[in-house]
């Protein structure tokens, strides 16, 4: 039986998976546990907030995603907005990640507030005319948040912590794409390999639909130079080099961000630096509690890669 589509104005309505036999899906859960210690490891690292920035960017450049984020989201409007959207937003993914009792709240939490944020485009594309309706219950909109915040996280973790081996990213692709069940997204729609990952990103980005509009430009410098308070603002510093540089050229250069081989330098030498520091910092430090808590109920011996 065919999933049914959500509503195009972005009502409440659901997609309903497609029906699986009993064996098929005893077989998925036996797939997604053993993937589930490789996002648990990767989920646990704090550094992982460097990629955060670099993902907003990427979804911001769906003209779609921007025009939601500008109509309906607080944080460019509530001073230090953009922090506590960033913790509200990390808190939701953690629960969700290890399976806390907080995950069923975290889940009706980001429905609730998906099932508010609808509109319509002001600011046309040559894909999307002024009036193009938006709902955040889109499974496109979601895939494309999804896809680019799960990109961010391997090309930091890899980049800043240690590399992957093919396995290990195939199970991470595996282990994240379940999210699409939290969010109301049909059943397979989200990429379950690194492969199907990349396929979409290139196609989303030679489609035409990634177009970085004047919204989009305007957003980004209140996520790279944040309202944050003093004492943290030299922190924006790093975050600002991880993210322009992390960026893909074209979508760097449509936002008009300047990039130097110095810059590539300086980002080459963060990179190490911080590489080579991680093994020596004290746990509570390098990770999330929550992921120290639940691996350690786990009997998890350690969270770093040996």
């Amino acid at each position: 039986m065919a999933a049914r589509p959500v509503r195009a104005d972005g009502g409440n309505t659901r997609l309903a998976p497609p029906g699986a036999d009993r064996a098929s899906r005893r077989a998925d859960a036996r797939t997604r546990d053993a993937a589930a210690p490789v996002v648990h490891r990767i989920h646990a690292e704090r550094v992982l907030l460097l990629a955060w920035g670099r993902a907003i960017l990427l979804q911001l450049a769906h003209p779609l995603v921007a025009a939601g984020v500008d109509d309906h989201s607080g944080f460019h409007r509530q001073r230090y907005g953009g922090l506590h959207r960033l913790r509200r937003t990390l808190d939701a993914m953690l629960a969700l990640t290890y399976d806390t009792p907080e995950a069923p709240r975290a889940a009706r939490r980001i429905n609730a507030t998906h099932d508010r944020v609808r509109g319509t485009l002001r600011e046309g594309t040559p894909v999307f005319p002024p009036g193009t309706p938006y709902a955040a219950h889109d499974p496109e909109l979601l895939r494309w948040v999804h896809a680019t915040l799960i990109d961010s996280f391997l090309l930091v973790y890899q980049r800043f912590v240690a590399p992957l081996s093919p396995e290990e990213i195939e199970a991470y692709c595996y282990g994240t794409h379940v999210l699409e069940s939290v969010l109301g997204a049909p059943e397979g729609f989200f990429p379950r390999s690194r492969a199907e990952l990349d396929a979409y990103l290139q196609r989303m980005e030679a489609s035409g639909v990634i177009h970085v509009t004047d919204t989009a430009r305007r957003l980004a410098r209140l996520i790279l130079w944040p309202d944050a308070p003093l004492p943290i603002r030299p922190a924006g510093i790093v975050t600002r080099l991880v993210t322009v540089g992390t960026l893909p050229p074209a979508i760097r250069a449509a936002y008009g961000l300047r990039w130097s081989a110095r810059d590539e330098q300086a980002l080459c030498l963060l990179a190490w630096g911080i590489r080579h520091a991680l093994p020596v910092v004290p746990a509570p430090l390098r990770y999330w509690p929550v992921a120290r808590q639940v691996l350690a109920t786990h009997r998890t011996p350690h969270l770093a890669p040996s």
